[in-house]
């Protein structure tokens, strides 16, 4: 007897949507097409598309460190509410995930308390970079995450000479925070107390340009892979265009929303992230790059903060917001107004992640492959509330307003574990495998 079966739904197969019936079995994708065998489960997908599971490779569940703030039982819950079947995790934790002790117990942490699959970035650090040569086999390892400007406890890694040894001795892609530290020292003279609209003068478009033609010299002078986190301006998206080979670049659903002054306007410090919301110059030119498929993967960059802390008079604000959840109702909403097609998202947030970092048996509706999908429906119209946020900060920067597309049900493993909203079994994530 089958696991499951899903019926009836338009499936994102080879590029295209087809009329199949998917057949599970033990975790697995056994049979897709016409399905006549019996099973524990059916799912009626009818007026739905069931899509590959979505991934996000860039979150801060926050654990161990702020747990008030969100940890990886919550943070896997608001990416399951949000049709998220696997996440990276980032590692500005405290103590910083940036030794194989700490790593571990991650992965320790993890175990039985996560609804969603899961991976952890390694954060390089000016001192363990003769532990990064070891990582290609670490289990439930992603990448090595870089910080090169702007971070917590001594996972800045801000001096050329320290950033070129963590290229040359990285077994993984490296995914970059790519900031000058340089520049943004110079600049602090630029904040204006109580205006959060200096925010984006400060971590200015040098600061960005700066930082990232150095991370593209030194990929390129080792020859290995270089993801560059949240892209926001224009000039990066021109340089990182003409320099594809190894190099791979991200975009937030966040930068291609909302912009400035309109964001500082409206949501005050709740808008502040780094790098910083742009005006619409940059945000147009964001978009250029999504049309014409130059970024490679949508991230939601999930990094919540309790609103006492946001509340705080900028520059004491802390930067970041919650997007696990949010990811993919606005990009759906996105592909409704035809800024971009399905295919295009599927390609972001499915098919290249799964490229790019080496994910074994996910990002396809393929039969051998991990029964992982986020169903949804193209149709419902949903109005964002930071009530409804499963993050524990409890808010949104797209709170009441209303996108069109949204996922219905997220399945991992053959697993239902959300349908229409509501968070089902017990949270059995696992690490992913990479090759």
């Amino acid at each position: 007897m089958l696991d499951l079966i899903i019926k009836n739904g338009q499936c994102y197969i080879n590029g295209k949507l087809e009329n199949k019936d998917i057949a599970v079995k033990d975790g697995k994708i056994s049979k897709i097409g016409e399905v006549s065998e019996e099973a524990k489960e059916v799912y009626d997908a009818k007026n739905q598309t069931v899509l590959p599971g979505c991934i996000d490779t860039q979150t801060h569940f926050r654990e161990p460190g702020s747990t008030d703030t969100e940890d990886l039982h919550s943070g896997s819950r608001a990416a399951v509410a949000g049709g998220i079947t696997a996440v990276f995790e980032m590692p500005n934790t405290n103590p910083p995930t940036s030794n194989i002790k700490e790593f571990q117990r991650k992965l320790d942490l993890a175990k039985n308390r996560m609804y969603c699959n899961y991976a952890f970035y390694f954060g390089a650090t000016a001192d363990n970079v003769n532990q990064l040569a070891k990582l290609k086999d670490l289990e439930g390892c992603c990448g090595i995450k870089l910080f090169a400007g702007s971070s917590t406890g001594n996972l800045l890694v801000a001096e050329e000479k320290d950033i070129d040894k963590v290229f040359e001795n990285c077994s993984k892609v490296v995914a970059v925070h790519s900031e000058d530290e340089e520049v943004l020292n110079k600049n602090k003279k630029l904040i204006k107390n109580g205006d959060v609209h200096s925010h984006p003068i400060w971590r200015s478009e040098e600061c960005a340009m700066s930082s990232t033609r150095r991370i593209v010299r030194l990929a390129e002078k080792y020859n290995k892979k270089a993801h560059v986190l949240h892209i926001t301006t224009k000039q990066e998206i021109d340089f990182l265009s003409q320099h594809k080979g190894n190099i791979t670049f991200e975009i937030t659903p966040q930068h291609l929303t909302i912009y400035a002054p309109d964001c500082y306007d409206r949501l005050g410090t709740y808008a502040q992230m780094n790098p910083p919301i742009r005006d619409k110059s940059h945000y147009d030119r964001l978009w250029y790059a999504v049309k014409n498929n130059l970024n490679d993967t949508i991230g939601s960059d999930h990094a919540p903060h309790l609103r006492v802390n946001k509340d705080k008079e900028y520059p004491n604000s802390p930067s970041g917001m919650p997007g696990v959840q949010t990811l993919m109702p606005v990009m759906l909403n996105h592909v409704n107004d035809e800024k971009l097609s399905l295919r295009q998202l599927i390609n972001l947030v499915c098919e290249n992640p799964v490229k790019i970092f080496g994910i074994q048996n996910k990002g396809f509706i393929k039969e051998g492959y991990d029964a992982d999908f986020t169903i949804v429906d193209m149709n419902k119209k949903i109005i964002i509330k930071n009530e409804n946020i499963e993050s524990k900060c409890r808010w949104s920067p797209f709170n009441g307003i209303e996108f069109k597309g949204t996922p219905v049900a997220t399945i991992i493993a053959g697993k239902t574990k959300m349908k229409d909203g509501k968070i089902l079994g017990e949270p059995e994530g696992t690490p992913l495998k990479f090759n």
